[in-house]
């Protein structure tokens, strides 16, 4: 367990600089809002921050019209066919704790085994 490779998300400090980073630029977005001239077409883009807002009430219309969605194109869980129990006659359990491996028959007709 000790050589386990550590990717550069396993650790919380390089996911709190990934956070602050994001926080860092969203405040220089706003800041740039008011500096920067658009051209506009309409008048209510001339409003502080229009962007922002105008993204997040898309979002969280979309979300909304996705669990509307969600009520008639869920499918049951069964909609595939019924779940079965798997068929545990064709199984040979083999007991090598003796270090005496007995040979498994499990060639049984329509099987595929490669090796028989």
């Amino acid at each position: 367990m000790d050589n386990e490779k550590q990717y550069f998300f396993d650790k919380p400090k390089n996911i709190q600089l990934i956070l602050y980073l994001l926080y860092a630029c969203c405040g220089v977005l706003v800041v740039l809002d008011f500096v920067i001239h658009r051209h506009v077409y309409h008048s209510w883009e001339n409003l502080p921050i229009f962007y922002p807002i105008y993204g997040f009430v898309g979002c969280v219309i979309l979300v909304l019209i996705a669990s509307w969605m969600r009520t008639f194109l869920m499918r049951p869980e069964d909609y595939y066919g019924p779940v079965e129990a798997p068929d545990n006659s064709k199984i040979e359990i083999i007991d090598v704790s003796d270090g005496h491996a007995k040979e498994a028959n499990n060639n049984n007709e329509g099987d595929r085994n490669v090796d028989a």
